[in-house]
């Protein structure tokens, strides 16, 4: 664990959050900040620290938090744990930037946006709307909640998946606790909200390293939400800050293709790298380091150099 590393938390309207803090390296003061977050069904432990090390010795100040209902932070009153609201979340990165500015170690002028996966696309919105976000960068994203929904169901069994999330609505309407659902299996026939064998071996070996106490469950309205989710047509609308996208042309959970087609929407400035391996492989090895340097370099151009 880095030594100078601070436990936090704040206020996200009623809800507390909380995460880490990094103080830059160096006597840089106030220092540009990196907000950081995971993402679906992750928490910050689950490598994050890797990543927010590698910027702070850069001379970069971070901010890693856990989204509601995960990891260390709360759940709203009322609400349940290890629901994935996207809406929610993307209030979240902007309390997360909130507290971040109001620090007096940090230069509110100099924000930068990193997400992964589902993160990345709550960080495209984000960037899109909040214009505090100076630079972002993008790793392996979520381009469109449903097609990923439709990629995740078998086709013949779409229809009784969207009844099930019906009858869980009409379920919690009663005050009945809401359906869960895995997060993931090692039941190839099994339902499971990432039902992908990477997928499973990413998060048991996550939790077993990095974060013992992680549940591996979902409320099944995290699915509804998913299916209605569409961060794609934001991308556009991100510029002129700065944004770097981070793609795995192989990967399969969000796949690749995808992610290049949306890529090609967004405006100037921008920049694309592509990664070698699959969806998880940015987390370790050699291709982590490829990775981290790539968003590190990305951030010292755009905010330790203004």
């Amino acid at each position: 664990m880095n030594e100078d590393r601070q436990d936090i938390e704040f206020d996200a309207e009623g809800v507390t959050l909380r995460g880490w803090f990094y103080p830059a390296a160096g006597d840089g003061w106030p220092a540009p900040c990196v907000v950081m977050a995971h993402g679906w069904a992750s928490t910050k432990e689950m490598y994050l620290d890797d990543f927010a090390a590698v910027f702070a010795a850069a001379g970069l100040a971070v901010v890693v938090f856990d989204f509601r209902g995960f990891g260390a932070s709360d759940a709203a009153s009322g609400k349940p744990r290890h629901e994935i609201d996207p809406w929610e979340q993307i209030r979240d990165y902007q309390h997360a930037i909130t507290y971040a500015s109001n620090r007096p170690d940090v230069d509110a002028g100099r924000i930068g946006l990193w997400g992964t996966s589902y993160s990345a696309a709550h960080a495209f919105v984000v960037a899109a709307t909040d214009r505090r976000v100076k630079a972002i960068v993008g790793q392996t994203p979520v381009i469109s909640g449903r097609r990923n929904f439709e990629s995740f169901v078998r086709a013949d069994i779409i229809p009784p998946a969207l009844e099930l999330l019906a009858a869980d609505r009409a379920a919690r309407a009663r005050r009945e606790a809401p359906g869960m659902l895995p997060v993931v299996t090692g039941d190839s026939t099994a339902m499971a909200a990432l039902p992908t064998a990477e997928s499973y071996a990413y998060f048991t070996i996550a939790q077993r390293d990095r974060f013992p106490a992680w549940r591996n469950e979902v409320t099944l309205r995290s699915m509804e939400h998913m299916y209605g989710y569409e961060p794609g047509p934001y991308l556009p609308k991100i510029s002129p800050t700065p944004l770097l996208m981070l793609v795995a042309p192989h990967d399969r959970l969000t796949p690749g293709e995808w992610a290049l087609a949306a890529y090609e929407t967004a405006a100037q400035p921008k920049k694309l790298i592509l990664l070698p391996g699959g969806h998880f492989s940015v987390y370790t090895g050699e291709i982590f380091h490829l990775a981290s340097a790539a968003a590190r370099d990305w951030f010292a151009e755009h905010l330790l150099a203004t």
